[in-house]
């Protein structure tokens, strides 16, 4: 967890704008109350709240992924003849009855003749809807708050996801709009996260709240894996989808019941707490009111730093995620059960390292040791370029499956020190505006979730080693593009533009304040 010691002023931060930031008074002491106890707090319970929510939109997400393994009945395209057999993957003898073959499903249970430019579009038509409520979702979370958005996103998607094994019955155009609509209220849960934790999260736990949080979706992609392999292989695919939305009905009921937008309006939190946050946020806590800085916004540097720097980690993130299965089983002929176990090993350290960057990266701030700038790069380039380089020799490991599996780990773990980086930059240089930044830079980091299924789907269309081999290397120069656009122009500043109004009025005494 982050340390919960009081405020102190960060020597290291000559950029940053004192007068922007609630954690300083105008002569450079340390402001604010003494900071609340954070076990068994509100604002930790709703991190932890949230993680859960998160795993379950995760869930939601992927179990398509794994699903189609076993939906489709092998009438894929025969490799080209112009590949040598030495440079395809010989199938293991012991798996040669399971591996090339659809996996056995319980009888009574449909399968379909999909080619894998069609599995592509399926895998992609998520993102077709996710990509229209991110901007609206954060900017009505902002404005109203974000619990609503959160919990009923959700709830919708995991309403929708039962309805997969019909559509899917019904064709796959069908089952391309049911997904398309599943993104459509999946698209306003991050948004209105940020929105939520521009409220609850102290600046100098900001990092480790919303990490740990936003941890909950690798942990999803994680867990959701292998459980939809062996659901699928024990009840049939379609028991994935109802046990995936039932989940998520479940959790939204818990997050009705427990949450509140706003610390001052929690019928369950100590004074003590609900003062330490609201005073150490300052007046950047409260809604944005409906008109926003939209043209500041645009020619915002650091704001298109942001854009730019999560397309380019979302390509190879997206890329795995809708993907790897695919590689497990065509490539590298693992089973169905060892397939969904080794596409979720990437997402157990992408999991560690994410919780883990977050603690660092508080650490750093409240000791004097980086600036938030500083921070925020580092965490961004270790993030994407070393990520980058074990991607390359993914594409190089051959029919490895030794090799390959821990180079895919090993990859994703070191991503997950990016959680820290660039994915919470927004409450940096605008925590008034949080939600709907995160909107708009989510927005653009979508359209790579559209687009690299529909690449992958091309460039494998023959199954070879090759085209496989070329997704990773495109994946790598795609992030090390990221990590140097935000190297050059990212920042940890509160923007101008994103400074409300000051109040006149005195803070009243923090009760947790040991000064008379």
């Amino acid at each position: 967890m982050a340390s919960s010691g009081g405020y102190s002023i960060n020597s290291a931060q000559d950029e940053e704008s004192d007068e922007n930031t609630p954690l300083l008074t105008g002569n450079g002491q340390p402001a604010g109350p003494k900071a609340a106890p954070q076990c068994c707090s509100v604002r930790w319970n709703l991190a932890i709240l949230m993680y859960f929510g998160l795993a379950v939109v995760y869930g939601l997400r992927v179990n398509l992924s794994v699903a189609m393994v076993a939906m489709v009945n092998n009438t894929y395209p025969q490799p080209s003849l112009n590949h040598t057999i030495g440079q395809e993957c010989p199938v293991p003898i012991p798996s040669i009855d399971n591996s090339t073959q659809t996996p056995d499903q319980p009888d009574g249970i449909p399968q379909f003749a999909w080619d894998s430019e069609t599995q592509g579009m399926l895998l992609g038509a998520f993102f077709f809807g996710y990509l229209l409520t991110q901007i609206p979702g954060g900017y009505l979370s902002g404005h109203f708050g974000g619990s609503l958005f959160l919990g009923g996103g959700v709830l919708v998607t995991a309403a929708l996801t039962l309805l997969t094994p019909v559509a899917a019955e019904m064709g796959a155009y069908w089952l391309f709009a049911l997904r398309a609509l599943e993104g459509f209220g999946e698209g306003v849960t991050f948004p209105a996260m940020m929105a939520m934790w521009a409220r609850w999260a102290p600046p100098l736990e900001r990092t480790g709240l919303i990490t740990i949080s936003g941890a909950g979706a690798s942990f999803g992609a994680f867990v959701a894996m292998p459980l939809t392999g062996y659901i699928c292989h024990a009840l049939g695919w379609p028991a994935v989808f109802y046990c995936c939305g039932g989940a998520g009905c479940v959790w939204a009921i818990f997050w009705f019941a427990l949450v509140s937008d706003d610390p001052r309006t929690h019928p369950r939190i100590s004074e003590c707490e609900r003062d330490y946050i609201t005073q150490s946020i300052g007046p950047q806590a409260g809604a944005h009111g409906w008109s926003v800085p939209l043209l500041p916004m645009l020619l915002s540097v650091p704001l298109w730093a942001i854009i730019v720097t999560q397309m380019c980690a979302n390509w190879s993130y997206y890329t795995l995620l809708t993907s790897l299965p695919t590689y497990m089983d065509t490539v590298l002929h693992f089973d169905l059960r060892q397939n969904s176990f080794l596409s979720s090993l990437p997402y157990l350290g992408s999991w560690l390292f994410s919780v883990l960057s977050g603690v660092v990266a508080d650490i750093l701030l409240e000791k004097e040791l980086l600036s938030t700038t500083t921070v925020r790069k580092s965490f961004t380039v270790i993030g994407l370029l070393l990520p980058a380089a074990f991607l390359v020799a993914v594409g190089f490991s051959g029919c490895s499956g030794l090799l390959a599996v821990l180079f895919l780990t090993i990859s994703s773990t070191l991503g997950g020190v990016g959680a820290a980086g660039v994915f919470i930059n927004q409450i940096d240089i605008a925590p008034r505006y949080a939600g709907m930044l995160l909107g708009i830079t989510n927005t653009f980091g979508t359209v790579p979730g559209v687009l690299a299924p529909i690449a992958v789907g091309y460039l494998t269309k023959d199954r070879s080693l090759l085209g496989w081999r070329n997704v990773f290397l495109v994946s790598a120069a795609v992030s090390a593009c990221g990590a140097l656009v935000f190297a050059l122009f990212g920042s940890g500043k509160v923007q101008s533009w994103a400074v409300p109004t000051k109040t006149h009025a005195e803070e009243e005494e923090s009760p947790c304040s040991s000064d008379p």
